[in-house]
């Protein structure tokens, strides 16, 4: 009855609009702050704190992702800025202008589990919740936006091939 509301309901796309558009500039305003940083963004050091929150009588980063860090994410520490910086801008951007609503959202939750389990919450569960709402809204979620009009120029270009 939820998911029908939120999928259908022309009350519920308005609202899921102004969801997406807050949830949009968010990370828009965090993306574009690091883009833009007198000095490059560089997560090793949030990453290399993250690892160090894997021990002791209470870690709030379980051991295996404490792993994945040390050994895919600091040694590739330049690549996961670029990916982390620009990847909330454009996530931003997306969800603000409704273009591959779902898509962006689904990037934005990912890199939430991401920042999670890297034992930081701050506003990471709220940004967290409301993208899944976004998630679960659909196509209603981008209804006042770009997606109205490029998912059916995309439909038919992509249909017309087949």
């Amino acid at each position: 009855m939820i998911i029908k509301f939120l999928r259908e309901n022309v009350y519920a796309a308005i609202a899921l609009t102004i969801i997406r558009i807050y949830v949009g500039w968010q990370w828009l305003h965090a993306g574009w702050g690091k883009i833009t940083a007198d000095e490059a963004f560089d997560a090793k050091g949030f990453l290399m704190g993250a690892v160090k929150k894997s021990t002791g009588d209470h870690p709030a980063v379980q051991e295996w992702w404490a792993t994945f860090l040390e050994n895919v994410a600091i040694p590739s520490s330049g690549l996961f800025s670029f990916l982390v910086a620009w990847g909330e801008f454009l996530v931003g951007l997306g969800l603000i202008l409704g273009c591959f609503t779902t898509f962006a959202a689904l990037m934005g939750i990912l890199m939430n589990f991401a920042f999670l389990l890297s034992g930081t919450t701050s506003t990471n569960t709220q940004l967290l919740i409301l993208g899944i709402l976004i998630v679960i809204g659909g196509y209603n979620a981008a209804k006042f936006g770009a997606d109205r009009y490029v998912l059916p120029f995309l439909k038919t270009k992509i249909g017309s091939r087949s």
